[in-house]
């Protein structure tokens, strides 16, 4: 802030005032304080993106609100190599959008139970609300798949929260189930898609049950592909949506408008730009 001289000042110190304001002013220094740009700075960004696996080693954005961090390698059974790293990342967001935490999470999701002999991961006990879980590929074992597949995300999300600096809890974030025809589903019957159903079930309640938020990652075509019309005594049913599948910050104001995968609003839709996946809150 410029001084305020409030006494008489004598001729030769005037006479040296004047010279040395002179020869500032041609170096080219201002003396009328801060410009506009220094008082007033860019507005914080309010867009967010999302990152796993395949940015590691990246150098990553360095302004964003929020950030959603994917906590496995690509298949549900899986870790991403560089979540510490990422979630430490996530946690200098600015937290521009009140409505969207800094830091998320999202999971990779899969039914297996039509190629149980090709993996080790399938359940062969548990009690659940469609029954017993004996191994074979029934609505109960899909059930327990999905609530071991979200307790076993818990379990990454630990030593890697430690090391980052954020908490451990998963209370402490939204989860996305991430659901894509790119994983494994079963086909090929309304069957098949009930039992794809009750693993996403699985998967959210062992999350909310662990005092997580938890919502849906899709596009309404892979939605309608892996699970099919969701009843409304589903646990899915109430879930918001986090619409995928726009190309542009415009599509995904538009998609922002389009109806949710299933009863819940809509409050995330993502665009790909600059080779990164944005997302722009809905609310």
């Amino acid at each position: 802030m410029p001084r305020r001289f409030g006494v008489s000042v004598p001729a030769m110190r005037r006479t040296v005032q004047s010279m040395v304001v002179a020869g500032l002013a041609l170096a080219g220094v201002f003396l009328a304080g801060p410009t506009a740009a220094d008082a007033a700075p860019a507005a914080p960004s309010t867009g967010g993106y999302d990152v796993s696996h395949p940015q590691c080693g990246t150098t990553l954005p360095s302004t964003r609100a929020f950030a959603i961090v994917g906590v496995n390698g690509g298949t549900a059974a899986t870790t991403n190599p560089c979540l510490a790293p990422q979630l430490r990342w996530a946690a200098a967001s600015s937290g521009a959008v009140p409505t969207q935490p800094k830091v998320q999470l999202y999971v990779n999701t899969a039914n297996p139970g039509q190629v149980i002999d090709q993996v080790t991961t399938w359940p062969t006990t548990g009690q659940n609300r469609y029954g017993t879980c004996d191994g074979s590929n029934s609505a109960a074992c899909s059930y327990q798949y999905g609530k071991e597949r979200a307790a076993n995300d818990v379990r990454i999300l630990d030593p890697a929260a430690r090391s980052a600096g954020v908490s451990v809890a998963a209370g402490a974030y939204t989860w996305w189930l991430d659901v894509e025809t790119g994983n494994t589903w079963q086909t090929g019957s309304s069957a098949a898609l009930a039992r794809n159903r009750a693993t996403l079930e699985g998967m959210a309640e062992s999350l909310t049950a662990a005092g997580g938020r938890v919502g849906i990652y899709s596009t309404s075509t892979q939605w309608r592909q892996i699970v099919g019309t969701v009843p409304s005594a589903s646990s899915l049913s109430p879930l918001p949506s986090w619409l995928a599948g726009a190309t542009t910050l415009n599509g995904a104001r538009t998609n922002c408008a389009k109806a949710p995968l299933t009863r819940g609003p809509v409050v995330l839709a993502q665009y790909v730009a600059g080779g990164l996946d944005r997302n722009r809150s809905c609310s």
